[in-house]
């Protein structure tokens, strides 16, 4: 398959070549002419050197517990070591989620005033980042790092407080033979929960009730202790926690049950597939025993065993299965001294199709970024990808014919990054966000995009408090999506696309706040917040009285891993459950991070490997917002991080970093790891001898249109590829 697109930048010629077949227009939104990322650079080094030489900082590490408060205090000096007037921004790092051995739960908060006042909430590894405002990039200033800016990193420590009180808490009624699980939620002396510490277990009389295990928390503020009830009678439960104790009694009951039986909504199913198992309780009469706790557990002989392979299945508490593997699956209840238990034969899922390349536009002089597909009103299809730290470009490609995917318009910005492109439901209107811009206004540009075949024409620039950069965007009903800063995201009306305007604004009330992603969905807004998680917010669509004036927040899931960098709203085609796809964004490895802001970074000698990256695919349920979200599933390949989701037609198109593109069925109910169910359709892993960096594979996003996949990778531009017909399992890979 030939391959067309942009070749490398030659400082000393033209800025980009293209085939000659290719008629291109150049619509230049930054003042002067198009010239060479190299010439930016050329033109920095001779830009005169910032008065600010050198910046101390007082203490330089912090420690302190729980509620406690310090200052820091910066000092800047010029060249020749006099100290200076300059202003200083100190601002928190509050979470760790590039390293995976230091991740915090993300919940935890401190705060820093303007000036310099460090007051902590909760416990955790952090630091707080002292900047010298209007410092240039890449000064000659001895004490500069972190791409140039003056600045210097205090490690704060926040220790617990120690808890003082615990709250316990125990479903009833509590029948012998059967298991019960405990909650503690200890609490310091302010009354906030006490964090990193364990809670013990102890009965009066381990006859009647001991202690078994304590699983994971299910949430931040609890922790949990299994018990199994042995003979009937009175017993006394103590959990300590430090220094603080609790006490509850608990009345055991005789077991009443005579008899159980199982019932599984279906004998037969493929690997993924969710089968409800219904357990009834009867007593010597034949009663029936609503209030009886039930235990589940799974043994298998799987296909795979033959060959040594492991079983694998998975059995909740209420009933619910699905194995990973083919085979013949025994479900068990048991509760008291009676049992019962069915058996499931589960099959392969057989979804795999081959994948194969139909085209690819090379883009071999900067890094790639996102990517849209739309059909324009000319009726012709096209693409618009992104560039990242270089010079502002975007590119239009028609793509009316995948397998010759033609630039026929460039656009350029005041930016040295475009990261986002978007554009709206009708085809005529782009958004391309600014990151790094030379005047440090950054905020969108806004293009007529009905007929990229005559031309892309500007219309206006926004950029009113968008000054912090803009990461990403999202167009809906008339209004684009604004991230600002990483901190918010505003609304602004483009109605009117010359005369674009502000008319709401939406931040979570965390002082520690970081927002990286939102995708907008029938008036309901989605966001992903790193250590904060998936927000839902009504502007309009859900009926809570929101509207893009009034944002209202509808609910939250906070991320334990700190990682939520993506997220995507679907509701299955195939089961009418509403789901949320959230994507991790997690140690990053690679040129330029160091082992100590990231793991995996290689054999030593190999510094400047491609990126490598970490992180999965989380699944919540979220029906009707009525009930808490709850954490389903989720999609893990072991060798790559996730980055950007697409699903359409019960089908999960995402990008996998290094790990490429995957096409994954997310048909059914879904619940436990879908990588290991088989449901994966297809994958392909794009290496380009000619890329931007060669042969590594670093795929940003992904995106269906009329049959055909279109992807955007870094490291080597646009690609298009189809689905054949299901053949069995054979291998997806391209030769």
């Amino acid at each position: 398959m030939p391959t067309t697109g942009v070749a490398r930048e030659d400082c000393r010629a033209a800025h980009i070549m293209f085939p000659s077949s290719s008629l291109l227009r150049s619509t230049i939104v930054a003042a002067g002419l198009l010239v060479p990322a190299c010439a930016f650079a050329q033109d920095e080094a001779e830009q005169e050197v910032a008065a600010p030489h050198t910046l101390t900082v007082s203490p330089e590490e912090i420690t302190l517990t729980a509620g406690e408060t310090a200052r820091i205090r910066a000092t800047v000096l010029d060249g020749e070591g006099n100290e200076i007037e300059a202003e200083v921004l100190y601002l928190p790092l509050y979470g760790q989620y590039w390293n995976l051995e230091e991740r915090t739960w993300g919940f935890n908060i401190f705060r820093v005033s303007p000036d310099g006042r460090v007051s902590t909430v909760r416990p955790g590894e952090y630091a707080v980042l002292v900047r010298v405002v209007g410092s240039q990039r890449d000064p000659p200033a001895a004490d500069s790092d972190a791409g140039g800016y003056l600045q210097r990193r205090v490690p704060l420590t926040i220790l617990p407080r120690p808890p003082a009180s615990i709250v316990l808490n125990a479903p009833g009624p509590f029948y012998a033979g059967t298991e019960v699980t405990l909650e503690a939620t200890p609490l310091d002396d302010n009354g906030a929960f006490a964090d990193d510490v364990e809670v013990d277990w102890e009965t009066s009389d381990g006859s009647i009730a001991s202690p078994i295990g304590q699983p994971p928390a299910n949430q931040r503020t609890t922790r949990r202790g299994v018990l199994m009830l042995g003979a009937p009678g009175r017993v006394t439960i103590t959990a300590a926690a430090g220094a603080a104790t609790a006490e509850m009694t608990l009345d055991v009951e005789p077991n009443p049950a005579a008899r159980i039986t199982l019932t599984p909504d279906r004998n037969a199913v493929r690997t993924g597939d969710v089968t409800y198992l219904t357990a009834t309780v009867t007593d010597a009469e034949g009663r029936s025993i609503e209030d009886i706790p039930v235990a589940f557990s799974v043994s298998a002989i799987s296909d795979a065993m033959t060959s040594g392979g492991p079983s694998s299945g998975l059995i909740t508490q209420d009933g619910r299965f699905v194995a990973d593997l083919p085979g013949a699956y025994t479900v068990v209840a048991r509760t008291g001294s009676v049992a019962a238990s069915a058996m499931i034969r589960v099959v392969e899922r057989g979804v795999r199709r081959p994948i194969e390349l139909v085209g690819h536009g090379r883009v071999q002089d900067r890094a790639t970024t996102d990517l849209w597909v739309w059909e324009a009103p000319n009726g012709r299809d096209y693409a618009l990808t992104g560039t990242h730290s270089a010079a502002g470009h975007a590119y239009v490609w028609d793509v009316t014919d995948p397998a010759s995917l033609e630039v026929v318009d460039i656009v350029r910005v005041d930016a040295r990054s475009v990261n986002d492109v978007k554009v709206s439901e009708d085809g005529a209107t782009a958004v391309i966000s600014r990151e790094g811009a030379s005047n440090r206004r950054n905020g969108l540009v806004i293009f007529d995009v009905s007929d990229p075949a005559v031309g892309v024409r500007k219309i206006a620039e926004y950029d009113d408090r968008l000054t912090g950069g803009v990461h990403n965007t999202f167009i809906h009903d008339g209004h684009v999506y604004a991230l600002s800063a990483a901190r918010r995201y505003d609304i602004i009306s483009i109605e009117d696309p010359a005369a674009p305007r502000r008319v709401g604004s939406f931040a979570l009330d965390n002082p520690a706040r970081s927002i990286h992603d939102v995708v907008v969905r029938d008036g309901i807004a989605y966001s992903a917040n790193w250590t904060d998680g998936v927000a839902v917010v009504d502007v309009g669509g859900a009926g809570r009285g929101g509207s893009p004036q009034e944002p209202r927040l509808i609910g939250q899931f906070p991320f334990p891993t700190g990682w939520n960098h993506a997220v995507y709203p679907y509701r299955s085609a195939s089961t009418g459950k509403f789901y949320i796809f959230a994507g991790d964004e997690a140690a990053r490895s690679g040129p330029n991070y160091s082992p100590e802001s990231a793991i995996g970074t290689g054999t030593p000698g190999y510094e400047n490997e491609p990126h490598r990256w970490r992180g999965w695919v989380h699944i919540l349920e979220w029906d009707e917002f009525e009930s808490p979200p709850r954490l389903v599933a989720r999609y893990e390949v072991p060798e790559a991080g996730s980055h950007n989701i697409w699903v359409e037609d019960d089908v999960m198109y995402v990008a996998f970093y290094n790990g490429g593109l995957r096409v994954v069925d997310v048909s059914g109910e879904l619940l436990g790891n879908l990588y290991r169910q088989g449901r994966e359709i297809a994958r392909f892993l794009p290496l380009d001898p000619e890329g931007f960096v060669p042969n590594a594979a670093q795929v940003f996003g992904a995106q269906p249109h009329k049959g055909t996949i279109f992807f955007s990778d870094m490291n080597s531009g646009l690609w298009a590829v189809r689905l054949g017909e299901l053949e069995g399992e054979e291998t997806t890979d391209p030769p």
